[in-house]
């Protein structure tokens, strides 16, 4: 994990619950390679300890997370870099799986844009928390992309056609229509997050390294 990693990516276990925190607020927390290794390092190391819970919230109001950093990925293939691609999308991926079969709950706070790789951390963990700013979408065909992190698998159990439209088109939820389709499983008013996820400390008392 690098240095702006640890900057990024947040954790710390507080009173029997882990917390990961995405800060990386200009960029809507768009993930990183290092950022995914962060989250995924955190996850596996607290496998071997007596958790409740895991909490995974955003400093930002904007933006739970806006996806994967496309930015980043169309440089390298530009520069032909396709291994460092398929290193972003290998890492993602086996995150989303860790996620779906963590052994304790995985509670997704989402306030502000949850799109793309946002959906892939949160929507395979047990509950998914929105309040009144949550935006959701799938936005990957508006950029000539299938919707990935395993939307092939959750899309099609949402009610109706709505996951096809949904895939098909990008169209953004508020939460009202996440609680319909079960994209969201609670609503909470943005006020009321804290009460939820326990106040954060400007800094946590104890980050994630790597053994």
């Amino acid at each position: 994990m690098t240095d702006t990693a640890a900057v990024e990516v947040l954790a710390d276990v507080h009173r029997g619950v882990g917390r990961i925190l995405l800060n990386r607020p200009k960029a809507l927390n768009a993930l990183t390679t290092d950022m995914v290794v962060a989250i995924d390092g955190a996850l596996a190391g607290w496998e071997r300890t007596s958790l409740s819970a895991v909490v995974l919230a955003s400093t930002s109001t904007k933006a739970f997370c806006a996806g994967g950093d496309i930015r980043t990925i169309r440089e390298h293939s530009l520069a032909g870099d396709a291994e460092a691609s398929e290193r972003f999308f290998a890492s993602e991926y086996r995150l989303n799986a860790r996620i779906a079969e963590y052994p304790v709950p995985v509670v997704s706070l989402i306030d502000g844009l949850c799109m793309g790789g946002g959906l892939g951390l949160s929507v395979h963990g047990s509950f998914r928390v929105v309040t009144e700013g949550a935006v959701l979408a799938m936005p990957e065909t508006g950029i000539g992309f299938f919707p990935d992190v395993g939307a092939s698998y959750f899309l099609p159990r949402l009610p109706g056609a709505i996951g096809m439209y949904l895939g098909l088109t990008g169209h953004r939820l508020d939460a009202a229509d996440a609680l319909y389709t079960g994209l969201a499983t609670h609503f909470v008013p943005r006020d009321g997050l804290d009460a939820v996820g326990m106040p954060w400390p400007t800094a946590p008392a104890t980050r994630w390294t790597p053994s």
